[in-house]
Order: C-alpha cells, then structure tokens, then sequence
C-alpha cells in the first residue's frame, strides 16, 4: 500500500474512511427520523385537525398527491388543502390513528386507522351520520423539510359501505 499512498496521505485517507463507514448511516437514521417526525405531526395537525396553517409549513407549495378521493392527482398546495377542507367539512371529527411508520431515505411509509362520522356532504352523497372507520397506508416522499409527494391507499369501499353509500355484500336490493 506505501507504493500508492504516501505516510502522510494514509491517516487522512483512514479519517475519511472512518467518517464515511461510522458518520453516514447515523446522518442517514437522523434525516429518517426527522423524516418520520414529520409525517406523525403531518397526520396529527394537517391531517386530523385539518390546520393549514401547519400544512403551510410541512406540505410543498408544488406537492403532488395522490388519493382514492380526488379524480386526478393533486398537484399544488391550494388544491392539497382544498382536499383537507372538503374531508372535514364531510367529516369534522376526522382522525388518523397512526399504527406504524417506516423510513428509508427520502420516503415515509405510514399504517393508519381513520375514524370519523359522516356530517356533510361527501362526493356528491348527502350526510348520512353515520361513522366510519377504515385502515390504510400512505407514502410519502420528503425534500428540504416538506412533503412533496404523496400516495394515499385505503379502504374506500369498506367506508362507502359503513356510511351506507354503497350496500354491504348480501344486502343488494333489499
């Protein structure tokens, strides 16, 4: 190894070594879990409190979001929040229970329960006051501190039928 590197480069190429094998998956870990943060308090204040004020500051002004309730992709802040504000008009008791998060580099990956009851009109189907609860995942995609991607999959049948939009099976026609 003298051949290729003299005395004086081995110790700054050990340190560089070092640094790279012991300081980045620690720095990786801290981005995932500030990453993490900041979903729990994305589905805790955005979500189940529907404060925009919050989704102000953790929601890209150009975020993209898919969801089973909205036709096409959503691709602004204004109509991510527009999105929120319908959800809670509909349902103004709306909660997220978070069940688990997961982190691996930029994405976050959330196991949820929702709850609420059916208080407004939702999708064109008048309020039946009827509750609901259904499980789900979502992923999300953070940059600079913001979600600026979104993926939602959920039980959106299984909630149609508890707010009796839709039947259950077996009730067809009665």
């Amino acid at each position: 190894m003298h051949r290729f590197l003299s005395k004086l480069e081995v110790p700054g190429v050990v340190a560089l070594l070092i640094a790279i094998s012991f300081s980045s998956p620690s720095q990786a870990a801290s981005v995932q879990e500030e990453n993490k943060a900041l979903v729990r308090k994305y589905l805790e204040e955005v979500v189940s409190r529907g404060n925009m004020v919050v989704a102000d500051q953790l929601v890209a002004s150009n975020v993209v979001f898919t969801s089973p309730y909205t036709p096409q992709p959503i691709r602004d802040l204004a109509g991510f929040k527009q999105m929120i504000t319908m959800l809670h008009a509909s349902f103004p008791d709306l909660r997220i229970h978070e069940e688990d998060l997961i982190a691996e580099g930029d994405k976050v990956v959330s196991r949820w329960v929702a709850r609420g009851t059916q208080q407004g009109e939702f999708m064109g189907f008048s309020s039946t006051g009827k509750q609901f609860a259904i499980t789900g995942i979502s992923i999300y995609r953070i940059a600079d501190g913001k979600i600026v991607e979104g993926w939602v999959n959920d039980d959106s049948l299984g909630m149609m039928q508890q707010l009796g939009i839709i039947p259950q099976p077996g009730q067809a026609g009665k």
